[in-house]
């Protein structure tokens, strides 16, 4: 089915962002997965055609761009060229949307800029040792001293949390009896605060070009200006980003899983067994008629989502059902395509392998499926 929420304007930003991928990333990508990380360098070469300053306003050298489908491009074709790289989408599509929505006039002059021209690099430290998807359970305390916040604590699985140079950090700042929700806060740490200790990078069986950290606060002294939003109010301030974050994880599991079938689709037309192509046979025919009806379906819950964020109508249950069915639908896709390539894909130097590992974090990340059954179902009234 034809899609039809792009213009020749998002055509045209594709092909750039193509080109772009075919040279800096597909050659490179090996590499970055053997160091455990993405060159510093390359945000600013992303920075050079557009990318890290999309939704940044014009006056700090951004974009200014008010849609979503500009970024969609990007991670759809990253996906499509079989590369996950999720420290940079993670900086981009999770955290920049938290300086935008909630960055004061001072914060804005002095970190957009740095977001726009690829000098600054952001993450955000929500998860904690023991405490996953109860948020309310943040144990990391933030407590107030002058003009500062004494923050002390330790968080894991932090997505680019090894190079970034500005950190969200979930943060309690007060207690309340009656609501553990209430009273955690949004502190900006800065990379080269006293205190702020950055762990080993930790191994991951899949998406390796990105560097996950343990980051431990011991004493953090972070000014009240590094405050970002309302005190105390950090539960509905990230709640508010969730939808998009949610329908990111999405974007890229559907795109990934293109690039699957399309990966698959090759090998069979190529691989010869019992003296014909592997295409040939009706079961290859029938698993591939099987990928393309999902991923059709997946892509058009998508491109409706895509639409009602960017008309500010996307509710959280359905950005969670987009993301269930996408990243579940991924699982499945991507088991197939490999099951097609034979031992051939379980071997590493075929990206139908990376796919395969790099695929089952999503149904992790960003809520796991089964927190995304809860809010589905809660939206359903029971």
């Amino acid at each position: 089915m034809q899609r039809t929420i792009f213009t020749e304007d998002h055509d045209a930003f594709r092909e750039s962002v193509r080109q772009f991928i075919a040279k800096e990333i597909t050659p490179n990508l090996p590499e970055w997965e053997d160091a455990g990380c993405i060159p510093r360098d390359f945000y600013y070469k992303t920075a050079e055609i557009g990318i890290n300053g999309l939704q940044v306003p014009e006056q700090y050298g951004g974009g200014g761009i008010d849609s979503f489908l500009f970024n969609t491009v990007v991670y759809e074709e990253i996906g499509y060229a079989a590369a996950s790289l999720g420290g940079f989408q993670v900086h981009l599509n999770t955290v920049l949307p938290y300086f935008l929505e909630y960055a004061n006039e001072e914060q804005r002059r002095r970190w957009f800029p740095g977001f726009a021209d690829g000098s600054l690099v952001s993450s955000i430290a929500m998860t904690e040792p023991g405490i996953g998807s109860d948020l309310a359970g943040v144990a990391t305390t933030a407590v107030r001293d002058g003009d500062h916040y004494v923050l002390n604590g330790n968080k894991t699985f932090i997505t680019g949390g090894i190079g970034a140079d500005l950190v969200i950090v979930v943060a309690r700042t007060s207690k309340d009896a009656e609501n553990r929700r209430n009273g955690l806060s949004l502190l900006v740490v800065e990379g080269d605060m006293p205190g702020f200790l950055r762990g080993r990078n930790l191994h991951k069986i899949g998406i390796k070009s990105s560097d996950t950290a343990e980051l431990t606060f011991d004493n953090v002294r972070v000014p009240v200006a590094n405050l970002l939003g309302e005190e105390g109010g950090a539960f509905a301030m990230l709640g508010h980003n969730l939808p998009q974050e949610r329908l990111s994880i999405a974007i890229t599991a559907q795109a990934t899983a293109t690039a699957a079938m399309n990966l698959a689709i090759e090998y069979a037309q190529e691989r010869m067994v019992f003296g014909k192509p592997l295409a040939g046979f009706q079961n290859t025919k029938f698993v591939l008629a099987e990928c393309a009806t999902e991923l059709q379906a997946g892509q058009s819950m998508i491109d409706q989502a895509l639409v009602a964020l960017d008309g500010r109508t996307l509710t959280p249950a359905d950005a969670a059902k987009v993301k269930l069915f996408c990243t579940e639908m991924q699982a499945r896709v991507i088991d197939k395509c490999l099951q097609l390539h034979g031992g051939y894909g379980y071997m590493t130097e075929y990206p139908i392998a990376r796919l395969y590992t790099d695929a089952r974090v999503t149904r992790i990340y960003g809520g796991t499926s089964e927190v995304m059954k809860s809010v589905i179902s809660k939206s359903l009234g029971i």
